[in-house]
């Protein structure tokens, strides 16, 4: 709601300072989902705020960071096993978080939005480059992600069967890219 509406009516609550950041947060992940590739700025660091502005007491998570596991109890969502998470928190870095990313929810062909989302740290612009190409890309786009095993983009091409699979969202301290499910991947 604009500014200007709230502070015209008295009966509009204005958004405190940690709604405003939620919002902001959850506005440049759909920009960056509807922009794969593009690296996108957020009003705060990490994977907490993400967490934030994308879960509450109706989702199911997953994280392999103790951390994050108390932020994510504060929203009301529920723990579960990985191959259970409508959202997984987890690091790409090694063969153990590559067998979780393996064990994602891919949706069904009639509900492929039932796909997992995973967020994870990488380093953006940094490591090995990939070609992205999909809706949202006009011909190709170059991204480079470092800190990920290589074995991440050989997992998420089998989870990804258009329309099923699942939507990755990276973050590298206050930066934010994400490939849907619809985009697809070359490793250069």
């Amino acid at each position: 709601m604009p500014a200007t509406l709230a502070q015209s009516d008295p009966n509009v609550p204005a958004p405190d300072a940690a709604e405003a950041r939620d919002n902001a947060t959850f506005l440049a992940v759909l920009s960056a989902l509807s922009r794969p590739g593009t690296v996108h700025g957020l009003p705060d660091a990490g994977a907490c705020p993400l967490a934030q502005a994308l879960i509450d007491r109706e989702c199911r998570v997953w994280t392999d960071s103790p951390h994050l596991a108390e932020v994510l109890a504060m929203t009301g969502a529920t723990l579960v096993p990985p191959e259970l998470a409508d959202h997984l928190f987890l690091s790409l870095d090694s063969a153990e978080g590559v067998e979780r990313l393996s064990r994602a929810q891919t949706g069904s062909r009639l509900y492929p939005d039932q796909g997992a989302t995973v967020v994870a740290p990488a380093r953006i612009s940094q490591g090995p480059a990939l070609d992205l190409t999909g809706p949202g890309i006009d011909g190709t786009r170059r991204l480079s992600l470092g800190g990920l095993d290589p074995q991440v983009w050989r997992v998420r091409a089998a989870l990804n069967r258009y329309p099923q699979g699942i939507e990755m969202l990276f973050h590298d301290g206050a930066a934010l890219v994400a490939l849907p499910r619809s985009t697809h991947v070359t490793e250069i």
